[in-house]
């Protein structure tokens, strides 16, 4: 297991935010945590990313501890949170340079012209981010995230305001880290998000996880939908991509 977290607590003042919260996170999938606005999942992801210490319980990110070794957690992890962390007056390309000099990386312009090409932004790598739109600019924040390959990423809500094509966008983005081998925790509160792309899915209210299962598991908490033969429609999704076209997002 990537990521452990075992009875983890968490108040705010008189407000306890986090109840016990338990789950594991195998390496190279995508873990959902799914909840409303308020349920406690930032607060979780900034403990996990030792950004927030808990009041109590324990948790493991790369088989270290979160309280006890927060250095050894942090060369495993990178953290995206919602809104792209992005410089604007920079070009793609010198955003990702300046991360790899952080990071005190060897050749930081060659590994920023292999993220740039991983994330099919090599056209747009010398423009200013701040021409970008929302899913470019979404695919840059996680391409910045990524220099140094972490084995773990925390997406805390990573498609919040962005329009359908870029939700789409960024949802590729994902599944191909996972299919990369990167660890995946992704909050969200969108269920159509959790649904597509999550191995498996905890469902996080008022501060504990209430259930934690594949998508299929979860459905047979539910009773079994009755047989009807229907004509099936297409859906949103399948109407607007034939709409704007399969390549249109590579072309913002």
């Amino acid at each position: 297991m990537m990521i452990t977290a075992h009875g983890i607590t968490k108040s705010f003042k008189d407000v306890q935010v986090l109840r016990g919260v338990d789950f594991e996170v195998e390496a190279g999938s995508i873990f959902a945590l799914l909840g409303s606005n308020g349920a406690g999942k930032t607060t979780l992801v900034r403990i996990l990313s030792t950004l927030l210490k808990a009041d109590g319980g324990t948790a493991t990110v790369d088989g270290h501890d979160v309280a006890a070794a927060p250095g050894d957690v942090r060369e495993s992890i990178s953290l995206t949170g919602q809104f792209a962390a992005v410089d604007e007056v920079l070009t793609g390309r010198e955003n990702l340079v300046l991360v790899a000099k952080l990071r005190h990386l060897a050749d930081p312009g060659g590994i920023a012209d292999d993220m740039l090409a991983r994330f099919s932004l090599t056209d747009a790598g010398g423009r200013r981010a701040g021409t970008y739109s929302g899913g470019m600019r979404r695919r840059l924040d996680i391409a910045m995230s990524l220099v140094g390959r972490p084995s773990i990423i925390f997406l805390d809500e990573p498609t919040t305001g962005l329009d359908p094509q870029s939700r789409i966008e960024v949802w590729q983005t994902v599944r191909d880290l996972a299919d990369a081998g990167t660890t995946v925790l992704l909050t969200t509160q969108y269920l159509d998000e959790a649904e597509q792309l999550a191995d498996r899915i905890a469902i996080l209210h008022e501060g504990t996880i209430i259930q934690n299962g594949t998508l299929a598991e979860l459905k047979k908490l539910l009773p079994a939908a009755e047989v009807e033969y229907i004509e099936k429609q297409p859906s949103l999704e399948d109407v607007f991509l034939a709409l704007v076209g399969p390549s249109a997002a590579e072309g913002n």
